[in-house]
């Protein structure tokens, strides 16, 4: 499987070291070969902190999102404007989504979450609520039985 990331800054920089450091044991659990293959960034020639000799790098992220190569895009750009456009735009591509976007999911989570369902694919974003605590997961398939009305703190 093939992932395109839109930015590529410190958020962006640490998935592709995190990915890289854990090849072996992410294809051994998920059964795939899970790579990054493509970046969009602002300025191709920056200094990064995640080597980039293995990645194809673009400053238009809408290469990213048309591409029929990649399967999951990763959104790590922020805000909500441009972001929700490619975001939607992976989306009707039959693209898979996880993003770390508070505004984008706070303003439009429930209208992208409905356009992934009709599309069938998934929109993931559990690393943008709670502070990255895996606990969105658990909640849907542990606790399914009950009805949580609200987590606060």
């Amino acid at each position: 499987m093939n992932i395109g990331i839109l930015g590529l800054g410190t958020v962006g920089g640490g998935v592709v070291n995190v990915l890289n450091k854990n090849q072996s044991e992410i294809t051994r659990r998920s059964g795939a070969n899970i790579q990054v293959t493509h970046a969009a960034v602002r300025d191709i020639n920056q200094d990064r902190i995640c080597p980039t000799d293995h990645l194809k790098l673009t400053q238009d992220p809408f290469e990213i999102v048309n591409n029929t190569n990649i399967d999951i895009v990763l959104e790590l750009m922020g805000g909500t404007g441009l972001a929700k456009e490619l975001v939607e735009t992976a989306i009707k591509n039959g693209k898979h989504v996880i993003t770390a976007n508070k505004a984008l999911i706070a303003t439009h989570g429930n209208e992208l979450l409905a356009l992934a369902k009709d599309n069938n694919v998934h929109l993931l974003f559990e690393a943008a609520v709670a502070g990255g605590i895996p606990i969105l997961k658990s909640l849907e398939q542990g606790l399914s039985a009950n009805k949580i009305e609200m987590l606060a703190g």
